[in-house]
C-alpha cells in the first residue's frame, strides 16, 4: 500500500524504502534487502503527500535522511522520463 495515496498497487508500481535491523533507511530498488519496509507510488503527487505528511517518519518512527528522500526523487524523475520517452 502507498503511504501517498493509501491505494493498494502491484509491486512495480511502487518504490520500496527500508529500514534495516541496524536502524539504517534507504531505498530498496530490488524490494529483497531485510528490514521493515514502506512504500510510495512511482508518483510525483504522492511523494509530495509522503514527504508533507512525514509518513515515512511515522512509518519507521525515525527522522528519514534527506539523501532517501532526494533518492526517491530520483528514482520517479527516472520512471517519468522514460515512460515520456515510450509514449512519443
Amino acid at each position: 500500500m502507498c503511504l501517498g495515496c493509501r491505494e493498494m498497487k502491484p509491486k512495480k508500481d511502487v518504490i520500496r524504502v527500508v529500514k534495516s535491523p541496524e536502524n539504517e533507511v534507504s531505498v530498496d530498488i530490488t524490494g529483497k534487502k531485510a528490514g521493515r519496509g514502506a512504500y510510495v507510488c512511482r508518483d510525483v503527487n504522492c511523494l509530495n503527500r509522503v514527504i508533507k505528511s512525514n509518513a515515512l517518519s511515522r512509518a519507521f518512527k525515525m527522522q528519514i535522511p534527506g539523501d532517501v528522500v532526494n533518492q526517491l526523487k530520483g528514482e520517479i524523475a527516472d520512471r517519468v522520463r522514460n515512460d515520456d520517452g515510450i509514449r512519443k
